[in-house]
This record gives structure tokens, sequence and C-alpha cells, in this order.
């Protein structure tokens, strides 16, 4: 296996010295593409959210100073992501504001209708299914709730062979039941907003 995929692999499953080492530059490098994607959407004091690919713990960060009141939940299928998601937002895990499990978002391990919002920064192109992944985050939002989707482009090119294009991933947010679909675009991010109904 060479240096590439090695890398690859790491940022799909971080562990080790190393995948700690990239958890803790991928909340650095991936800031600005989040505080960019959180603007798209309604977030309410009291919401719940659901991060999913937490990695080191940004986005659940970030969510927490926007919900004031909220749970934040966070998803990862790296045990290493998932104590450096606790260990970067610690006050708020001891007192119950952020749960975060190890899990995958083919089988997501919450009840039907739990989330008001579900976030995905710079994740779906390591999805396993994505068409089944985007039907099980359905499944755990309320009804209205909003599904926010985050990517740069040039890593979708790199490293997806389907719904590269955002007339094709705006489709199959659709067949999956959301509505309201908006996609936001810039040089190098794109950014997808669904309501499930």
């Amino acid at each position: 296996m060479g240096i590439t995929n090695k890398l690859i692999g790491q940022g799909r499953s971080p562990e080790g010295f190393i995948g700690k080492t990239m958890l803790k530059i991928m909340n650095s490098a991936h800031s600005s593409i989040m505080d960019w994607g959180l603007s798209k959407i309604d977030i309410s004091d009291n919401s719940i959210a659901l991060d999913i690919g937490c990695g080191g713990g940004q986005t659940i960060s970030k969510l927490l100073t926007l919900l004031k009141s909220g749970t934040v939940y966070g998803v990862d299928y790296s045990d290493e992501a998932v104590k450096l998601s606790l260990k970067k937002n610690k006050p708020a895990a001891l007192n119950g504001r952020v749960i975060v499990k190890q899990g995958s978002v083919s089988s997501l391990p919450f009840s039907d209708n739990t989330f008001d919002i579900v976030t995905a920064f710079q994740t779906h192109y390591f999805w396993p299914d994505l068409k089944n992944d985007i039907t099980e985050i359905y499944r755990v939002l309320k009804t209205n709730g909003q599904f926010l989707l985050a990517a740069e482009l040039y890593k979708i090119n790199y490293h997806m062979k389907e719904y590269k294009t955002r007339e094709s991933m705006k489709k199959l947010l659709a067949d999956s039941g959301f509505v309201n679909i908006d996609v936001y675009e810039t040089k190098q991010n794109i950014c997808f907003v669904g309501i499930k109904i």
C-alpha cells in the first residue's frame, strides 16, 4: 500500500498517532467550510443536532456555541475520533450536552425522528453506500429537520465515482424524501441543505 493510500485510509478511519495528528489538522483545516456551511441553516437555541463523521470534534464545538441550550451528538467510525471529540468538548460532555458514539452512517445508533439538524462535513465521499446512508439520515431526522452536507469539490471529484455533480446529488436527496433542497457553491466548496417532510 502506497503512502497516498495509507493517508486516505487514515482520513476514512483515523487511528494511532498518525490518525490523532490528522484529526487535529482537520479541525483547523476544515474550520472555514464548517462556518460557511453552518451559516446556511436555521439553528434554534434548543435544537438537537448530530454531526456525522465528527472527526476531532470541531463541528460539535461550533454547534455548541450556536445552540446555547441544545444537545449535540456526534458519531464516527473511528474510536480515535470519538475520544478526541469528547476530549475537545469535555465540559459539555460532562454535563450531558455532548454525546459521541462510535458507529457507521450506514446504521446510525439512534432512534427514528431524533434530530432537528444533521450535519456532515468532508465525509460523504467516504461513506460505503451513499444512497442507503442518506436514507438512514432521513430516518433519524425529525419532521422539518434539516440535513446539511458540505465538502470541497476537489475531494468529491477525487474520491467519488457517482454523485459528483450538483444535479445528481440533488436528485439523490430528493429521491430519499428531502424537499426544499438548496445548493450553495463557491470555487472550492459545495453545500446541500434539505428538509425532511
